[in-house]
Order: structure tokens, then sequence, then C-alpha cells
């Protein structure tokens, strides 16, 4: 399976905010569309990427005021990216290796068309598992051809 895969039963929705958002902002963004990341947009172009796990390292073990901070201050600035043709096993060993849980999608002009997380990557796998089984299943039911 690919990328392509995920973001056809998703949507391409891309959830971003602007670097000098107040991270209070952009963590309530989060939780009003229950999402674990926002893709940080600067003049047009995305620039990072702020998860709830920077939020935690960066805000509330550094005892900052999330009302005071702007979102570029505690941004992932090396962001790792897909493309749609990417295999999904790909994604989950890039994911493994680099212990992020989120991978934004670019399109050849570099632009982000989607974002895919751990959690879209295993619901993907599962089902096709469930679909190849069920064919498995229906193949032995038929009988097996001579």
């Amino acid at each position: 399976m690919k990328v392509k895969d995920i973001l056809i039963k998703k949507g391409r929705e891309v959830i971003s905010v602007a670097e000098d958002m107040m991270v209070f902002d952009a963590i309530s963004l989060m939780s009003d569309k229950n999402i674990g990341a926002l893709v940080v947009m600067c003049k047009g172009s995305m620039c990072g990427i702020v998860s709830e796990r920077d939020y935690r390292n960066k805000v509330i073990l550094k005892g900052r005021m999330s009302k005071e901070t702007p979102v570029k201050d505690i941004m992932t600035r090396d962001v790792f990216c897909v493309t749609s043709d990417y295999d999904l096993h790909d994604c989950m060993a890039i994911m493994s290796e680099k212990k992020i849980r989120h991978l934004p999608v670019l399109d050849e002009k570099k632009n982000v068309v989607g974002m895919i997380s751990i959690g879209d990557i295993v619901k993907a796998i599962i089902d096709d598992q469930k679909t190849e089984i069920q064919n498995l299943r229906n193949y032995i039911k038929s009988g097996y051809p001579n």
C-alpha cells in the first residue's frame, strides 16, 4: 500500500498554523481537530511542524507559558516528509528510526498536500490484512480449483 491510498480515504486536508501563532492557540486547534501535529507555514511554505511532543518537551517541561510563546520557538524545523508514492512500510521505518509520529506529504513542487500519522498507517495495514484474510477465507470456502 502507498501513502496515496491513505490520502484517498482520509482526505488531503492539511491543518496549518502561522509561525507567529501562540502555542496555546495551536494546541487548542489540535484539540478541536483531534490531531497530534500541525504544519507550520512561513510566507506560504512549510517551515516546520509542531506536535504534542514539542509542546511537552519545549513548553511544559521548560516552564514556559503557552499563551506567551510563539510556535516558531518550539516547532521542529527539520521535518521528514514523504510523497504520495511512498510505500507504507517505508513510512513506518522512517517513523520508527526518527522517533516521529507524523509525516507531511509533499507533491512534486514541494507543496504540502496531506499529512499522515502512525495511526493512519497502522489502520490502513490492518484494513488491508482484514481484506486479504477475507479473500483467503472466501477462496477456501469456494473450494480449490482442480
